[in-house]
């Protein structure tokens, strides 16, 4: 997979978490209480938070990518 591809992927990822996260607040301030509209877009925002750890364990598990650490020596 092109590494452009996967940053992309991530980056649309965190898009729509933050959409969700924004949504949920508006509906907070708009509703004040009365929908369900707050619960539904705080409840996509985490299952799609869960959805990209989810995706990038599994990335990392198949080898698409490799996980680094701050302070790892860069010649092992």
């Amino acid at each position: 997979m092109n590494d452009s591809l996967k940053t992309l992927l991530i980056v649309a990822f965190l898009a729509l978490i933050l959409w969700n996260l924004g949504a949920g607040l508006y509906y907070m301030l708009v509703d004040k209480g009365q929908s369900k509209r707050t619960v539904n877009a705080l409840t996509k925002r985490i299952a799609l938070s869960v959805a990209l750890i989810g995706l990038v364990v599994l990335a990392n598990y198949m080898g698409w990518i490799e996980f680094h650490g701050v302070g790892r020596d860069p010649n092992p």
